[in-house]
């Protein structure tokens, strides 16, 4: 790409929670430039799409969906990146989305990429073009959807127990929340939840119950975390 030329791209955080750490789709580039090195799944926008197909399009190859639509569990735009040096090939606008997905398979690299892995947030190392910023600001989303939605219900599958919702918030804020006040939080905001009538058996003590997500997007009141300069320990607020 010389001269004049603007291309548009889309570039995705598609964030999971496996054994109780949150995780990000990486990708090891096939192509210059970069080649060699991790980055975020993306892709150029085609003709005939726009914004949304293309993050569907590039979610679903990623992830060996025929649509990403059938695996995510949220999508959204993040923001906008358009530093004239961000690619070294010419100008380049990156619209970047967020993607919530529920523990998946191992990845099938698609679109040119040699390898695609989950990777612990907390352990990615340099990232090619500006995908460190886009990672960081995708994670920071996450955070703070989480204190005002009910999106947490996205990492999970179809039903799952108060315990594994628990997970997701302390996978996403990187900490330990009191068991007896999520639960009596989440089950006592309207709409959060919706039981079934199955409980999970094989434990001691009393059985879980399996819940499914309910129709409540907002959170009444907030689940806020604690400033990090406090030091403390994040509390559902109650």
């Amino acid at each position: 790409m010389r001269g004049n030329l603007f291309a548009v791209a889309v570039n995705l955080v598609v964030l999971t929670v496996r054994s109780d750490r949150l995780h990000v789709l990486l990708i090891e580039r096939g192509e210059r430039p970069f080649a060699g090195a991790w980055a975020l799944p993306g892709g150029f926008v085609l003709p005939d799409e726009d914004l949304v197909h293309t993050a569907s399009r590039r979610l679903g190859e990623e992830t060996g969906s025929d649509t990403g639509h059938a695996v995510v569990g949220h999508l959204e735009q993040l923001a906008s990146y358009a530093a004239p040096d961000r690619d070294p090939r010419g100008r380049v606008l990156s619209v970047g989305y967020l993607a919530f997905v529920p523990d998946m398979p191992e990845p099938t690299p698609g679109g040119g990429a040699t390898a695609s892995a989950w990777c612990p947030v907390d352990a990615v190392g340099p990232l090619a073009f500006d995908h460190e910023r886009i990672l960081s600001d995708g994670v920071e989303r996450a955070k703070s959807k989480l204190e005002y939605t009910t999106l947490a219900a996205s990492f999970c599958p179809p039903e799952f127990t108060v315990t594994d919702l628990r997970r997701v918030y302390e996978a996403v804020w990187s900490t330990s929340l009191d068991p007896r006040n999520f639960q009596r939080k989440v089950t006592s905001t309207e709409g959060f939840l919706v039981p079934t009538a199955t409980l999970v058996t094989g434990g001691r003590g009393r059985p879980p119950r399996l819940f499914r997500r309910g129709a409540a997007t907002a959170l009444h009141p907030p689940m806020l975390r604690e400033s990090h300069r406090t030091g403390e320990r994040v509390q559902p607020v109650g």
